[in-house]
């Protein structure tokens, strides 16, 4: 009723946009779904993403994302030696900035108002010439928001961050597509598991919404926890990545 559509034209409308019925998306955003899928994932998480390779809903996100940071050269100054392009897009969570050195996109990030969100990204490379124009990387990028994954081509990313940043953000990308984890898992992973609070600091500094996937690390409860961009958005992601790894895996 608060849509102003009958239940039939909701669930069609509905079912479009997730590609699943809003019953089945609903568990799929559930603590108890969340929960299997950590019980699941404290096993093999990553071996089993790197075993499967490109099969199946496991594709995994570095397969087709590579990652460089960015050197003290390129960013000193405020990034005054870097020529980045912006562009806006619609994508089914909500408008994205987008922005990108001749190296790859250094930058994603949902946005209410076009302004604000320019000034936000003018404020990571203050010194850098910017230019509103979309390159081929950003043309690449935007194809992840499509229910067919199987034309995705590689991105490359060109990000500013620490070490230790870079080695949370790339472990972020082996979380495959419609798993979840920890800030502990996340931890051990690369290798230093009493540093979850400063895991948790770094997911939060993630400067590419989406593309890596901080959405998919949760609470040991099951719990959804916090999300820079709103815990509604971190849900409907989540339910959306669920239903089209299903998709993948039970084809027809």
């Amino acid at each position: 009723e608060k849509v102003n559509l009958s239940p039939f034209h909701f669930q069609r409308l509905f079912s479009e946009w997730a590609g699943t019925t809003p019953k089945r998306f609903l568990q799929y955003i559930s603590v108890g779904y969340a929960k299997k899928l950590l019980q699941e994932n404290n096993k093999t998480l990553f071996d089993t993403a790197l075993e499967t390779g490109l099969s199946g809903s496991s594709r995994l996100h570095d397969l087709f994302i590579s990652v460089e940071g960015m050197t003290p050269g390129e960013y000193k100054n405020g990034g005054e030696n870097l020529e980045i392009k912006y562009s806006f897009a619609t994508t089914p969570f909500g408008n994205i900035l987008t922005a990108s050195t001749a190296k790859g996109i250094c930058y994603i990030a949902f946005y209410d108002e076009k302004f604000a969100a320019i000034e936000l990204l003018k404020g990571k490379f203050p010194a850098a010439n910017f230019q509103q124009s979309v390159d081929v990387e950003q043309q690449k990028m935007l194809k992840i928001f499509q229910k067919d994954w199987t034309e995705l081509n590689q991105i490359k990313l060109h990000l500013k961050g620490t070490e230790f940043q870079l080695k949370v953000w790339e472990a972020l990308l082996k979380i495959p597509m419609g798993k979840l984890s920890t800030y502990g898992t996340i931890a051990k992973q690369i290798n230093s598991p009493g540093a979850f609070r400063a895991v948790g600091t770094a997911i939060g500094n993630n400067p590419v919404a989406f593309l890596i996937p901080c959405h998919r690390v949760i609470q040991t409860s099951g719990a959804l926890g916090g999300y820079h961009w709103g815990i509604d958005r971190k849900t409907a992601i989540i339910g959306w990545e669920a239903s089209l790894a299903n998709m993948i895996e039970e084809p027809g």
